[in-house]
């Protein structure tokens, strides 16, 4: 590709109910541009970090990860960008965001110090955010003295690795600032870089950009204290970005130079079980889970009365070869371990489900409390070397007292070692056109209608689109009344955007060191657990191990008709 101008800038879904591009159509966007790399740099997290990475690698476009970053610094709080240049900067990244999450005051948004930024500077390169970013505000506040200052900082810390960023939307803090931000990068002598912060694919998509933030906000498009996003927010082509910085060529120019030095991406590891804490002496992890498999099996034997015990050896040894084959003793004595001591703290724990049920080591080990034997169930459906994947045991505990047996985990193997899964919210058809008629002022009557029409199936969701081709009176509707067809469009738009991020039912994994060194973190508002930015699909490929604690209201409703009884 003959490029001329690369975006460094630019906001997925995952800038959650703020970006309105899908991480994964980025890279076709570079590609049509002809633009050979591209950045994603979400607000304050790495969300979208290895699905980009693949989506890119798969177009054939070099990925850019970076991070839009909120700085607190010299009474000013404002956002700048580091792009990963390496691994290590990929890990400063990682770092740098989880600590925007953990280290916020509980409601407000993720931050860092100036401090934090210094400290974690290695491998990253800075965009100093523009007018809107720190140097642009204190420009705006009349404080010049204290703009060189801390560009000074930047420069400490980061050297070469830094550029003065301008971005041309039209704004009138952008005019008022830019000779300000000028003077300052020929004082440094250090290069500009043109921006074009991307909210949106196309001019068409500002009205729905718009919408969406109003969604966010609760607000309603015609309030006139509504946020609002430029209108030039989107993935503009290189042409139009030459035209508009065509005073200053360099600008342009920086952005490949800069995209040169950012030679990495999210990688995927094999995965990485912690170790069990309670190995016994002189064994390794294999041994210790054979001699307690054993052990356990006798026990059941025993309490069973089965005198017939060849079967269950013969079956006992050949699972244990298979999963020591497949690296996975570890799995094994970890879920056995929790799973034991609820048991030992009367927390009432189902008897076993799925595939893991067919496991005599489980049975022996006490995850799973029936006889696979006697029901002639197939080991090789749960563990198979041909077909190699991690186990996977559901795991039920009773609703109530759930919590405690991760609590029990946390101290275990580390509170910085173990987290929730984040999962995200998207906008589904339905929600979509409500919260868009909504946002319009349309009468819940008329929204109503709309929304009746469109087959609410959550095991398999219709889209707007298919709804619409799919129901005539939907198209009819659209075609006699205005309002209802700019509904129906601004909702097809939004379809399937991140609204919010939330916590897995069920999912907890558990590191083999603090989990910020393999995927960045984030703070569920509701409680004090971390919670992985990546969700399931990718937290797993960066190594993780997902094991499940499902809370389930039978087990509850169980113990309580007993301690009735």
């Amino acid at each position: 590709m003959s490029a001329s101008f690369i975006h460094l800038r630019v906001h997925s879904s995952y800038s959650l109910s703020e970006g309105a591009i899908k991480c994964g159509k980025i890279p076709d966007l570079a590609r049509k541009s002809g633009m050979p790399a591209v950045a994603i740099t979400d607000t304050g997290n790495l969300f979208g970090a290895i699905e980009f990475s693949q989506a890119c690698f798969s177009a054939g476009i070099q990925p850019i990860i970076g991070c839009q970053l909120l700085l607190a610094e010299a009474g000013v709080t404002a956002p700048v960008v580091a792009l990963a240049r390496t691994k290590v900067g990929m890990a400063s990244l990682q770092l740098l965001s989880s600590t925007g999450y953990i280290e916020a005051p509980a409601g407000e948004r993720p931050r860092i110090s100036l401090e934090h930024l210094q400290r974690h500077s290695d491998g990253l390169f800075l965009l100093t955010g523009g007018p809107e970013g720190p140097l642009g505000r204190l420009l705006a506040d009349g404080r010049p003295e204290e703009a060189r200052r801390l560009l000074a900082a930047f420069r400490e810390a980061f050297g070469s690795h830094l550029a003065v960023e301008l971005i041309r939307h039209g704004a009138e803090i952008e005019r008022s600032v830019e000779p300000g931000l000028l003077m300052l990068a020929e004082e440094a002598a250090l290069p500009v870089v043109a921006t074009n912060e991307c909210f949106f694919a196309e001019p068409s998509m500002h009205e729905a950009h718009a919408a969406l933030l109003c969604i966010a906000e609760g607000r309603q498009l015609a309030d006139p204290g509504r946020r609002k996003v430029s209108s030039e927010a989107w993935f503009k082509p290189p042409a139009a970005m030459r035209a508009a910085f065509a005073d200053l060529p360099d600008a342009c120019d920086n952005t490949l130079a800069i995209a040169r030095l950012c030679s990495t991406m999210a990688e995927t590891r094999r995965p990485m079980l912690p170790t069990y804490p309670d190995i016994r002496t002189g064994m390794n992890e294999a041994e210790t889970l054979r001699a307690m498999a054993r052990e356990g099996l006798q026990r059941r034997l025993m309490a069973a009365a089965i005198t017939n015990t060849e079967p269950y050896q013969q079956r006992l040894d050949f699972e244990l070869g298979v999963i020591e084959k497949m690296g996975f003793p570890g799995y094994f004595l970890i879920v056995a371990d929790f799973i034991q001591w609820a048991k030992s703290q009367n927390i009432p724990v189902g008897p076993g489900r799925g595939s893991g049920a067919a496991s005599v080591v489980a049975w022996a080990l006490t995850i799973t409390d029936l006889d696979p034997l006697q029901y002639s169930l197939l080991f090789e459906r749960f563990l198979n070397p041909e077909r190699v994947s991690m186990p996977d045991f559901d795991i039920d505990f009773c609703q109530d007292r759930r919590d405690e047996v991760i609590a029990y985990v946390r101290q275990r193997y580390g509170a910085d070692r173990v987290a929730q899964i984040i999962t995200f919210g998207k906008l589904q058809a339905r929600a979509a056109v409500r919260d868009v008629g909504r946002v319009l002022g349309l009468t819940f009557g008329q929204v109503n209608k709309v929304a009746e029409l469109i087959p609410n199936n959550p095991a398999k969701p219709v889209t707007l689109a298919e709804a619409i081709a799919g129901e005539k009176r939907l198209q009819q509707m659209r075609e006699e009344d205005e309002a209802i067809a700019r509904l129906l469009s601004i909702a097809q738009q939004l379809e399937g955007l991140y609204r919010h991020a939330s916590t897995h039912a069920a999912g907890v994994v558990i590191g083999d060191r603090p989990l910020m060194e393999l995927v960045p973190v984030y703070r569920d508002p509701r409680s004090d657990m971390l919670v992985t930015q990546y969700s399931m699909k990718y937290v797993e490929q960066a190594g993780l191990v997902k094991f499940d604690f499902l809370g389930l209201k039978t087990l509850t409703v169980l113990d309580v008709a007993c301690k009735l009884v």
